[in-house]
Formats: structure tokens, C-alpha cells, sequence
């Protein structure tokens, strides 16, 4: 192989590398907000239940009003922001911006799509429990 090859096949290797860790961005859309028959949740224990999710994951909690939380991670020189839509039926993860984490306007980190999920996962443990009380 020539030199010129060599160079050719170690740059794609790299940049083949490189795309590994990033996959489309990871959105939560009309997730079920949990509804006894006979007492749903109102939109304050919603709203509270999503607050106190995010705040125990490390999230910058933000209600920016009723059926709207704004979310913020940082980690390290890190930082994800999304949007947090909500009503009695069900709620929304979407991404709204970040700061060192390869977004390319579809593809971001995987460790972002991680977050989220973990988020979502969150919300919904504080929801199922919030029916109870």
C-alpha cells in the first residue's frame, strides 16, 4: 500500500470511530401520564412529580409555566437543555439545546440519548407513585 492509502484508511477508521458515539437525538413524545378513573393528577402534582425526577438526577429543574418545564444537565463541560411539555394524558422530552456534545442538527452524543431516557424513566416512577397518594 502506498503511504497516501495508509493515511486514507486511518482518517476513515478515525472518523468511523468518532461516529460511534454519536446516534439521532432521542425525543420522549406522548409518554402516558398514569390516570386512576376516578381521581386523575392534577397539574400541579404533575408538574411536581417531573420537578422532583429531574432534580434527583441531577437536572436544573425550571417551570417555566403551567405544562412547561425547562431542564438543564451539566456534566463536566457538558450541557443538555430540553423541554419538558406536560398535560393529564401525557408529557414530552424534547431537545432543546447543547453545548459539547457532537449535535449536528439529528445525531448528538449517545451518552445524551442516556439522560433522557433515565429522565423519562424518572417521571415516570415519580407519576406511578404520585397516583397513590
Amino acid at each position: 500500500m502506498t503511504r497516501l492509502t495508509m493515511l486514507l484508511l486511518a482518517l476513515t477508521s478515525i472518523l468511523m470511530l468518532a461516529a460511534c458515539r454519536t446516534a439521532p437525538v432521542y425525543n420522549v413524545n406522548d409518554a402516558a401520564v398514569p390516570s386512576p378513573q376516578n381521581n386523575p393528577l392534577t397539574m400541579p402534582q404533575i408538574e411536581e412529580a417531573i420537578v422532583k425526577a429531574g432534580a434527583g438526577l441531577g437536572w436544573n429543574m425550571r417551570a417555566i409555566k403551567p405544562g412547561l418545564v425547562e431542564a438543564t444537565l451539566n456534566i463536566r463541560a457538558h450541557q443538555a437543555v430540553v423541554n419538558i411539555t406536560y398535560n393529564q394524558k401525557d408529557y414530552n422530552i424534547v431537545y432543546k439545546s447543547s453545548s459539547n456534545l457532537k449535535y449536528n442538527g439529528t445525531k448528538i452524543h449517545s451518552n445524551y440519548n442516556g439522560w433522557v431516557k433515565n429522565l423519562s424513566q424518572a417521571i415516570n416512577n415519580n407519576l406511578a407513585t404520585k397516583q397513590y397518594q
